[in-house]
């Protein structure tokens, strides 16, 4: 009699699940922890730092798929940290989603639009925020 495969029975173990990586960068501690929550509920590996310097330090010790990112922090800025980031890991070119409360800011209006890079505006919608994060990650 030919008994039924239990799970772990090595039918399974061709299967594999891969987790994005994505680092998130914004000094607002409170925020940076509920996006965390929320996109790991979303399957995502998460990764925070708090400032640009922290965040520099992890873009050169680990491979990330997405940045998600502030542009006004301490000690290095969300724009000068993508310059930096891209000169380590050129892929994160086109990896990175800026997001910020000073749309209005000529000098941040001019970096978004002149780098052609994604950005949403606070406060921003979750869904929103997840989707952009599929859509460069297809």
């Amino acid at each position: 009699m030919k008994r039924k495969p239990e799970p772990g029975d090595g039918e399974d173990r061709g299967k594999t699940f891969e987790l994005k990586a994505i680092l998130l960068v914004d000094d607002d501690q409170q925020l940076a922890t509920a996006l965390q929550w929320i996109l790991a509920d979303e399957n995502f590996l998460v990764d925070i730092a708090f400032d640009g310097e922290e965040a520099l330090l992890k873009v050169r010790a680990h491979d990330y798929d997405v940045v998600i990112c502030d542009l006004k922090m301490p000690r290095l800025r969300g724009d000068e940290l993508y310059l930096k980031a891209r000169e380590i890991r050129p892929s994160l070119a086109d990896r990175f989603i800026f997001i910020t409360g000073y749309g209005t800011d000529p000098l941040i209006r001019n970096f978004l639009i002149e780098r052609e890079v994604k950005f949403l505006l606070k406060p921003f919608p979750i869904a929103g925020l997840i989707s952009c994060v599929r859509e460069l990650l297809a």
